[in-house]
């Protein structure tokens, strides 16, 4: 099933380009279920990189999805022009303000992980995002510094800053191979890293049950799930293009940056050769993992996300009929 975007949105001759389904409010509104609702809180700078990049993995699922981008209230990047915040984006005022709801929420990484949290002009603002989540999003995944600090507002921790940039490519080991957002991952696979920053695992509570689903011995913690907060906190960059690490290197290189080329990224270490990528299958396979969960979980009547539920009784399959008003057998029928 496709993903709803806005017709005139940069991303989507991207995506059409490479034959990932979107469609319009005409052809959605014929289908009769109810769309998976994902709002994106973009925090980088260069919005309609990321808005695709995203766009292209939630997209690339079996399920109808309406994205809605989000943005900081009082906070107006510098690398997008106000026309495209204003035709394509809300601020989080105004979606809170409403009352929304939503199955699922993206909080993407930023460029300020150098700053104590409490520096960010926006700490106030994401902070109350983080727990407006509790009440209003079903489950939320939250990327590189977003999910930094989230986990530090949760749960207290603490980032520590590297002597030297976590820069590359690099291996990761599945550590829950029975765990629902791992289904099908290989034991062995690689992640693109790209911080300056780290998690540790010394400083996470024992008794919070947060469990750690991916690490890598050279680039440390990955991922990480919060059940009790339906929070996955990924610190990695599985969602990046295959250039968006070459892009960074030179763009650091120009500004005079004391920048290493990225571990395992160009071919004989050579910058000016063109990188292989050697993620995609597990990003699309972590975010269709994220969405399918996400779908067997959600209450059919959005309102009802936020409030406690008890555990789903019956296969996923007859669950899924339940919340989304599929009565046909699963192979002919609405839900995927």
């Amino acid at each position: 099933m496709p993903i709803k975007i806005p017709v005139n949105l940069p991303a989507r001759e991207t995506l059409e380009r490479e034959g990932v389904m979107v469609m319009d409010e005409e052809s959605a509104i014929r289908q009769d279920i109810r769309p998976m609702r994902i709002a994106l809180l973009n925090l980088m700078p260069n919005k309609v990189r990321t808005e695709t990049q995203f766009a292209r993995l939630i997209g690339a699922t079996p399920l109808q999805v309406e994205m809605t981008l989000l943005r900081i209230t009082d906070h107006t990047p510098k690398n997008t022009p106000m026309s495209h915040l204003v035709s394509f984006y809300r601020t989080f005022r105004e979606v809170a303000d409403a009352g929304e709801k939503f199955d699922g929420l993206i909080i993407t990484g930023a460029p300020v992980e150098l700053l104590d949290f409490t520096q960010v002009r926006y700490w106030d603002e994401l902070t109350e995002i983080f727990d407006w989540t509790q009440g209003h999003v079903h489950t939320t995944m939250c990327i590189c510094w977003g999910a930094q600090a989230a986990l530090h507002h949760f749960h207290g921790v603490p980032k520590h800053v590297l002597p030297r940039k976590a820069f590359g490519v690099f291996r990761h080991r599945n550590l829950k191979p029975h765990s629902p957002y791992l289904r099908g991952f290989s034991d062995d696979f690689s992640i693109p890293v790209s911080r300056w920053t780290e998690v540790r695992p010394a400083d996470l509570p024992t008794d919070a049950g947060l469990e750690v689903l991916m690490e890598s011995d050279e680039a440390g913690l990955c991922l990480i799930e919060d059940a009790a907060h339906r929070m996955l906190y990924m610190f990695n960059h599985i969602e990046y293009d295959t250039t968006s690490l070459a892009e960074e290197y030179w763009r650091d290189v120009e500004r005079g940056v004391d920048i290493q080329i990225p571990a395992n990224y160009f071919p004989d270490d050579d910058p000016h050769a063109t990188p292989e990528n050697r993620w995609r299958s597990h990003a699309h396979l972590l975010f269709g993992n994220w969405i399918n969960e996400m779908y067997q979980t959600t209450p059919f009547d959005i309102s009802k996300i936020g409030e406690i539920t008890e555990a789903r009784p019956g296969t996923a399959q007859q669950q899924a009929g339940k919340r989304h008003g599929s009565t046909a057998e699963p192979s002919g029928g609405d839900a995927a």
